[in-house]
């Protein structure tokens, strides 16, 4: 099977007041930490989502040979950046299964991507979520026949409503650790910046 990470990163970062795409980390930004961990995932080809600040972040964030979508309507929300990657990869024609990562979450554990990949292929699921102790996490995957369903969603939302609104279509892989955070404020820069 081939499966494409998405990676949705075209958020404003309103609570931070600025680009996290381009907040300095480790080596590089964010957004190249993100990517580089990515790298490391056993998917077959990997796009990123930009809306806000990317011809900034076009221009100062190496990216790699990875797919790149600008969204316009990024204010719109999640949903959007969902819709334009989901798009995108349909059209390439190539991926059967769609990892969905956020572009603010630099510390996804790749066992945990290792194990949704592999229940995905055990199954063939719709869609196999990591549940991380009692709570739904991310990255997600989900297979191509929910893709149109997916692009339906509108706003500032991603697909978990939609799949607890369909749990038969899940497969869930515990996790025992916390969610992987997210870099929204300072004290998250602070806390998680290596």
């Amino acid at each position: 099977m081939n499966i494409a990470a998405l990676v949705l990163a075209a958020g404003p970062s309103r609570r931070l007041g600025r680009a996290k795409q381009l907040e300095p980390w480790g080596d590089g930004t964010l957004l190249e930490h993100v990517l580089q961990n990515v790298a490391g995932w056993p998917v077959d080809e990997t796009w990123v989502v930009l809306g806000a600040s990317s011809d900034e972040i076009l221009d100062k964030v190496a990216l790699g040979d990875v797919g790149i979508v600008v969204n316009p309507e990024w204010e719109e929300g999640l949903a959007s950046s969902l819709r334009a990657g989901l798009d995108a990869i349909a059209r390439s024609r190539s991926a059967d299964a769609a990892l969905i990562a956020l572009g603010d979450q630099p510390d996804i554990d790749p066992e945990v991507v290792r194990q949704i990949i592999d229940r995905y292929e055990e199954t063939g699921a719709m869609a196999v979520v990591p549940k991380y102790r009692y709570t739904w996490g991310n990255p997600v995957l989900v297979d191509r026949t929910l893709w149109p369903r997916l692009m339906s969603i509108e706003g500032d939302q991603g697909a978990r409503k939609l799949l607890q609104a369909h749990p038969e279509w899940v497969e869930e892989v515990w996790v025992e650790t916390l969610p992987p955070r997210d870099v929204d404020t300072e004290d998250d820069v602070e806390q998680l910046r290596p």
